[in-house]
């Protein structure tokens, strides 16, 4: 129910943002990060602080800016001259929901900072290792229309995050609807939490549980493989990348009341989850590469295992005993039961 509510108020806070808001569902039940990238002012950043919100944790907020430092980040030691010892003094980044805006707009340096943070949930600083609150979600966003004035995010920041999406400048007709409900006062900032940490954390155990067959954990892994050819090199996907496709498959699984992962699941969720590693050399789409590598990948239609009943496996016994018995089990070319003689 509570899962329900986020989702409907997601969607009412930004207008035709349905997609968008499945896929920060699934990346805050799988453990993962978020890029939003897009044009400005079309709702970016009122989405990720409304799933912040809605999170009964702590959230913080931090402006991505040319003079920012690590330290404004993570945090810094301070030497206290009374105890005559340093004392660490937490960042922003200790928090549940963490929103990066506009994360392309700061230097490099600060960008490698979040490496250990998103990755391993922790922070280091002066041989001190300090553990990241759970659970530990970042949402990003990127302006990608204007460039002047912002520093490209490595690869291997870009690996960190479980999947990506952009939004796009809404139809005329979502764009008049929008007016009238700003005139009416229809749009309300995000209210009380609806999900506790502790009821997150549930949540994410149970998506951890949901079944993986092996055909579809080869299936990923071939997908993986045919972008690798099609992408022209060996690190344009990374094992990283696979386990991230895997943990949104698990995720949208769960949401769709399925016991297992099905390969349906994974091709939802192959382009968000690849879409921001590839970078083309002749600055090509992306998504042409990820259609191709769906095209290419045989799909493993039957992936559920073989289901016996117990009426079988006593058949089964008794066609070892047939010579001792007296008596002859007549079978069909596939091994159905025709008649006992």
């Amino acid at each position: 129910m509570s899962l329900e509510l986020l989702r409907q108020r997601l969607r009412t806070t930004v207008l035709g943002s349905d997609d968008a808001a499945e896929l920060l569902i699934t990346a805050l039940l799988a453990r993962g990060h978020v890029l939003v990238e897009g044009p400005p002012g079309i709702g970016k950043t009122s989405l990720a602080a409304t799933l912040a919100r809605s999170i009964h944790g702590v959230f913080k907020r931090v402006q991505f800016t040319p003079d920012l430092l690590p330290s404004d980040l993570l945090g810094y030691s301070l030497y206290r001259m009374n105890h005559g010892d340093f004392h660490f003094i937490p960042g922003p980044i200790f928090a549940n929901c963490v929103l990066a805006d506009e994360i392309n707009r700061t230097s490099p340096r600060v960008q490698s900072a979040l490496l250990e943070c998103m990755s391993e949930n922790q922070v280091t600083l002066d041989g001190v290792t300090h553990p990241l609150p759970e659970p530990f979600l970042v949402i990003a966003t990127q302006n990608d229309m204007h460039s002047t004035g912002t520093f490209p995010l490595p690869e291997p920041q870009l690996d960190r995050f479980l999947l990506s999406f952009r939004m796009e400048m809404p139809s005329p007709a979502i764009q008049a609807q929008l007016l009238l409900d700003h005139a009416e006062g229809k749009i309300l900032v995000a209210g009380n939490p609806l999900l506790e940490t502790q009821e997150i954390l549930a949540l994410q155990k149970k998506v951890d549980a949901v079944f993986l067959h092996a055909a579809v954990a080869e299936y990923m892994a071939t997908l993986g493989d045919a972008l690798r050819r099609l992408g022209g090199g060996e690190g344009s996907v990374s094992v990283r990348s696979l386990l991230h496709l895997m943990k949104a498959a698990k995720a949208r699984a769960w949401l769709e009341d399925a016991s297992e992962v099905h390969p349906d699941h994974v091709q939802q969720l192959f382009a968000a989850v690849m879409r921001h590693r590839l970078m083309p050399e002749d600055g090509s789409d992306p998504m042409l590469l990820i259609r191709a590598a769906l095209e290419q990948t045989a799909v493993p239609w039957s992936v559920k295992p073989e289901i016996r009943s117990p009426a079988a496996d006593i058949l089964d016994s008794v066609a070892k005993r047939e010579p001792t018995l007296g008596f002859t089990l007549s079978r069909s070319a596939s091994g159905d039961l025709l008649s006992v003689e």
